[in-house]
């Protein structure tokens, strides 16, 4: 895969996408000659952020600084006031969100890894009970995998789909840890969804975005992991619903993260409780400490932020934190079935 360009929001400077570090990566820098460049990396490459560092500013010839926060996804760059100097970023492990406004001429390195051994990742998918007629989904690290595993699949006798997802994806068949429309575009064609890739991040979104099994296959380790307890995740959350249903004071949290900002659903859903006699109140926030929301005079909150706020780290927060589809069956809007996703579009 070359390195490529893809559209961003109107009037935002382009992202430029790269599949792994390399020549042609500094060979880009250096034709924009920056003044200083800001190098953003996940918490599985922290250890290696230095050498890196220090890599560009030797090949490239600029400053280079580094984010030290920790970076949660391609809506979570390099803030202005983080790196004030910076007119480029580089930012590592992850693929740009098209709808998405930029600050600064982007560069995303998606780290990909090579396919590797297709036929026998295959070989193990095939040896499992994993039904016939499946939808991949692919962490942005493995999307090289997506045609090569389909067609060796199919080669052994599964039908597989891969789904075109919206404005939010860059590519078929993509997992976002807030939009799994890519799956949710072939799911009443499927009988499951095996999912490929690292780690439970991406496996328990995609259980709570459809209404399927939901296989996991690690490539780096050829092994692969049976469905997730869909309905143990759901009840769950219904439950803690059920419990807020009679909550009078919200607090409506509001990310100002370029790509989280969703203040007019925030607005939109303070109007609603308001309608319905219940007291709401915005809560704008960069960066969202549970410590933040302690001793405050509330009984639950809405989060409008990154979906995966409510969803993964419900047990660090003080009171019981909703998304907004939740807070609509709160409220009586919508039934507690069928569950639904907060798809951040």
């Amino acid at each position: 895969m070359a390195a490529e360009t893809i559209s961003t929001a109107p009037q935002s400077p382009p992202a430029r996408v790269f599949p792994r570090l390399g020549p042609e990566l500094t060979a880009a820098l250096r034709a924009l000659t920056p003044r200083e460049i800001v190098l953003q990396v996940p918490a599985g490459l922290v250890r290696d952020a230095h050498g890196m560092a220090a890599r560009l500013r030797e090949e490239v010839g600029s400053s280079v600084v580094l984010a030290v926060r920790p970076c949660f996804g391609a809506c979570d760059f390099p803030s202005r006031d983080e790196a004030p100097r910076a007119d480029v970023a580089v930012v590592l492990g992850h693929a740009p969100i098209p709808n998405v406004a930029l600050l600064r001429p982007t560069f995303f390195v998606e780290m990909r890894e090579p396919p590797g051994d297709v036929e026998r990742l295959a070989e193990t998918v095939a040896a499992t009970a994993v039904p016939r007629r499946i939808g991949l989904v692919l962490s942005v690290q493995h999307l090289d995998l997506t045609g090569p595993l389909a067609a060796a699949l199919a080669h052994r006798g599964f039908d597989v789909r891969l789904g075109r997802g919206d404005r939010r994806l860059a590519y078929a068949a993509q997992a976002l840890g807030c939009n799994y429309t890519s799956a949710e575009a072939v799911a009443a064609d499927v009988e499951a969804f095996l999912f490929v890739g690292t780690g439970r991040f991406h496996p328990l979104g995609l259980a709570f975005a459809v209404d399927r099994p939901v296989w996991s296959l690690d490539p780096l380790r050829n092994a692969i992991d049976p469905p997730i307890d869909r309905g143990a995740l759901v009840r769950r959350r219904q439950l803690l619903v059920a419990s807020v249903r009679d909550a009078r004071r919200w607090g409506i949290l509001v990310s100002t993260f370029a790509g989280q900002n969703r203040s007019p659903a925030a607005r939109a859903l303070q109007a609603r409780a308001q309608a319905r006699g219940r007291d709401a109140e915005l809560l704008v926030f960069d960066r969202l400490d549970p410590r933040d929301l302690e001793g405050r005079a509330l009984d639950a909150y809405v989060n409008t932020a990154c979906p995966r706020i409510a969803l993964d780290d419900a047990s660090n927060y003080p009171k019981p934190v909703l998304t907004p589809p939740e807070f609509l069956m709160a409220l009586g809007e919508l039934p507690l079935e069928p569950y639904r996703f907060d798809t951040y579009h």
